[in-house]
């Protein structure tokens, strides 16, 4: 009977991962990246994410709908991409700012100290604040979270540092 159920489970999981690889519309964060245009890392120095994407179940379940990034408090924030200011504000605790892009991405920092105002445009590569204090990132830490159409996507695949996933076999063999 085990052997059984563990066949059952490894069969629905291969279908339910099947489905959401080829279904039609299916996100970016399912692997489609062909059409994900290459963003600039916003900080300088080294790559650091501290804390990864981690996509919810469904709309409204528990996840990290960004990364957060290794950086001090104070560092330079650029842009990663051309886009114009959306939004610059606190929300809780929290100073952000959220830049809309090209091809329907939106990205929100935070937090970040910024002079910037709704409505201004920003180049690739300039700088649009400092990281502050705030949020729930550690302190030291950028939080970086990008929607694509209203659904957020994993921002390393604007980065090109998002290794394929392997399906690796999840149970014995029969």
């Amino acid at each position: 009977m085990r052997i059984l159920l563990r066949a059952a489970s490894g069969t629905a999981i291969a279908v339910l991962v099947a489905l959401a690889l080829y279904a039609p519309g299916a996100s970016a964060t399912s692997g489609d990246t062909a059409d994900i245009p290459r963003w600039r890392w916003p900080l300088a120095g080294s790559r650091e994410v501290v804390e990864p994407f981690r996509a919810p179940a469904h709309a409204y379940g528990a996840g990290h709908r960004g990364v957060d990034l290794g950086a001090s408090i104070h560092a330079a924030v650029t842009a990663p991409a051309d886009g114009t200011v959306a939004f610059r504000g606190t929300v809780v605790d929290r100073p952000l700012l959220t830049i809309e892009h090209a091809d329907g991405l939106v990205s929100t920092f935070e937090p970040l100290r910024t002079t910037l105002d709704p409505g201004d445009a920003v180049s690739v590569g300039q700088e649009i604040g400092l990281v502050d204090a705030g949020g729930h990132t550690a302190a030291g830490a950028l939080y970086l979270g990008v929607r694509r159409d209203g659904s957020y996507i994993n921002p390393m695949l604007l980065f090109g540092d998002l290794p394929r996933a392997i399906l690796l076999p999840c149970c014995e063999s029969l």
